[in-house]
């Protein structure tokens, strides 16, 4: 049983184009709000509407996949609505700058059209990837996210100094020559077959089987939340803390973040390969338990080389927690339920998003910025706790007793 990595790089490009838009939409549309009169408290809300409608369209949109069936497949319907009309309102953004208005149509119209194949694209994955073999294919999946932001970026950082539009020119053509490629050489099965009757029919009533998954689940999305809490605050005021606590210029505390960034890139897909061995839940727990100790560290560590060194430690244990989480998600439904489950992940991931920035942003108000690091330690030991509680959601529940020993079938 082997890893059909073109088909799974192909599928990573409909993530790649997700970070490829939200890249250069977050560089540009603040600034084009800023420069009509908007305050920073609004212009932070219109910034968060992709999260809101991610909330909210994600999980619908997933669970409809799941219950579509026509003949271009399950999710490809929404892939060939959602990107085009994605790639249409992505190009519309700098047209329309000059008007409040017309410019805050086109970015509802981007969040709710990127809503429409987001979850349906990361869908894909598991739909055709083996159970033993999807924290290996997310690390790709993710490997190919990471490595749209960085091309946004650099392309970004070339495209504005030439033109105001090249930007979203060249995402828009990348948009439409992705869903190109993938209408193309994605092909999805007629049938879908139940995996999970085979799985139940090993516990002693296939009511155990389900409370226990249910269980797991609760306590899974749970511990998605918590570290997400602590990783998003983090991510958000890492730049204030750098400057009121640290006593650095913000391109100190861009670098700074920007090694956690290339870490988990580059540890992507190794993480995949690492929970292969040691098995899911294992090495999440072994991710918590470093980026516990980094966070902790930090509380203390204020010498920037050393900042450094830990920043990229914790790229690699958010690697190990990050990549092998959503493949213990959809593990615990059938084929039938993947889309489902799917905006479940991004229900409590986004939730956190929206609501850890607010939390965190209150706290500091009354105890520093210095409590920034404090504060992400107790998301990470609270997310450790729920993590330790989930039973459910590795590979091997499912593949061992059909194939003895995966491992060397590999």
């Amino acid at each position: 049983m082997k890893l059909d990595y073109k088909k799974t790089f192909l599928i990573g490009l409909g993530f790649f184009t997700v970070s490829i838009v939200w890249s250069i939409y977050n560089v540009a549309v603040p600034i084009y709000l800023d420069k009509l009169g908007l305050k920073g408290l609004t212009v932070g809300m219109v910034m968060t509407i992709d999260n809101v409608f991610a909330l909210v369209f994600l999980p619908l949109f997933g669970t409809l996949s799941d219950k579509t069936n026509t003949r271009y497949g399950r999710r490809m319907p929404y892939l060939l609505v959602g990107i085009p009309l994605s790639a249409i309102a992505f190009f519309l953004i700098p047209f329309s700058k000059s008007s409040l208005p017309l410019l805050m149509a086109t970015v509802i119209l981007l969040n709710f059209f990127m809503s429409i194949y987001r979850a349906p694209t990361v869908a894909l994955m598991p739909d055709f990837t083996p159970h033993a073999l999807r924290s290996k294919a997310n690390g790709i999946i993710n490997f190919m996210g990471g490595l749209g932001a960085s091309v946004a970026f650099l392309l970004g950082g070339i495209l504005f100094k030439l033109n105001e539009y090249y930007p979203f020119a060249i995402g828009s053509g990348i948009l439409i020559l992705t869903i190109i490629l993938m209408y193309s050489f994605i092909h999805e099965p007629k049938e879908i077959v139940d995996d999970k009757q085979e799985v139940s029919q090993k516990f002693s009533t296939e009511k155990q089987a389900e409370k226990g998954e249910v269980l797991s689940l609760i306590f899974l999305l749970l511990a998605i939340f918590f570290w997400f809490t602590g990783f998003n605050a983090i991510e958000t005021f890492f730049s204030t803390y750098g400057e009121k606590v640290l006593g650095v210029d913000k391109s100190i505390s861009s670098y700074l973040l920007m090694t956690v960034s290339a870490l988990f890139l580059i540890f992507s897909i190794p993480a995949g390969l690492v929970a292969g061995k040691l098995g899911r839940k294992k090495t999440i727990l072994l991710g918590l338990i470093i980026i516990t100790l980094t966070f902790s560290s930090l509380i203390f560590v204020k010498y920037i080389p050393v900042m450094f060194v830990l920043m990229g430690i914790g790229g690699v244990s958010w690697a190990l927690i990050n990549i092998n989480s959503y493949p213990m998600v959809v593990e615990m439904t059938s084929n039938r339920g993947i889309g489902k489950y799917t905006g479940y992940y991004y229900f409590f991931s986004m939730l956190a998003s929206i609501v850890s920035p607010i939390l965190y942003g209150g706290i500091k108000d009354y105890l520093g910025d210095g409590f920034m690091f404090i504060y992400g330690t107790i998301a990470m030991i609270i997310a450790f706790f729920f993590m330790m509680l989930v039973k459910h959601g590795e590979a091997q529940n499912v593949v061992k007793s059909v194939f003895e020993n995966l491992e060397h079938m590999e």
